[in-house]
């Protein structure tokens, strides 16, 4: 049995028109039966770089027998002209999380995945210490199971305090090896005494990755990167899914 964890993640394709542009990753988000795709925001629109998509695409699993069997969905990012997407700012500005309705009858008949809820955030009372461990669930430069088409997994840990807005922005640290591929991994912690085989999603979901973080003052020679990346607080899916 696959764990269900690997089957939340999705590779996600960006296109204009039929031109590919990039990769990157992104993650099932269901509530009060509606399905969204999570991902970070500058996958979608990305001003600075001048990235302009107007749809992406996502690879599903069509097989719960074989997952080897795969077909590509695509999904439009505007609709006579205006963007379909939800994205958020606070306080700070823009978070870089989006998030975009999925048509489940547009879905295969047959497709096999893994979506958080609301019941896998972070319950407001729990407290998470810095150094706890984590996995990032994505697609670093594409690379991936090409054969049945799941992610790989990455390690890392809470490198500020949690709960704190670092720098007054809407996320946390993490200490990780990333690769760009995977903006808009899901960024979990185990839930203690849960068997991840068990056909549950026994993860709770505390950000999404967004990006690497670097000191302007590095020198490229000397200084090694930082190593340290941002992930926005998941909480945010709350307000994008309202409504």
């Amino acid at each position: 049995m696959i764990e269900s964890l690997l089957l939340t993640a999705v590779r996600v394709s960006t296109f204009e028109k039929r031109r590919l542009l990039t990769n990157a990753t992104g993650f099932f988000f269901e509530r009060d039966e509606r399905l969204f795709l999570v991902t970070s925001r500058h996958v979608m629109i990305d001003e600075p770089s001048e990235h302009f998509p107007d749809r992406i695409e996502i690879e599903l699993h069509v097989d719960a027998h074989n997952m080897a069997k795969s077909t590509g969905f695509s999904i439009p990012l505007y609709r006579e002209g205006k963007s379909i997407w939800r994205q958020a700012v606070d306080t700070a500005g823009e978070i870089d999380v989006a998030v975009i309705e999925i048509e489940r009858v547009a879905l295969p008949g047959a497709t096999y995945y893994s979506a958080f809820t609301p019941k896998h955030l972070l319950d407001p009372i729990d407290r998470v210490e810095v150094g706890t461990t984590l996995l990032v669930v994505g697609f670093p430069l594409g690379f991936h199971d090409t054969l049945h088409h799941m992610p790989v997994v990455r390690h890392a840990v809470i490198a500020s305090s949690f709960g704190l807005r670092f720098q007054g922005e809407g996320y946390f640290l993490t200490d990780a090896r990333t690769h760009r591929g995977i903006s808009g991994a899901p960024v979990v912690m185990r839930l203690p005494g849960h068997d991840p085989i068990s056909g549950d999603l026994p993860w709770i979901l505390l950000g999404v990755h967004s990006t690497r973080l670097d000191v302007g003052t590095r020198d490229l020679e000397l200084d090694e990167a930082l190593g340290l990346n941002c992930a926005w607080y998941a909480d945010v899916l709350l307000t994008l899914t309202d409504g």
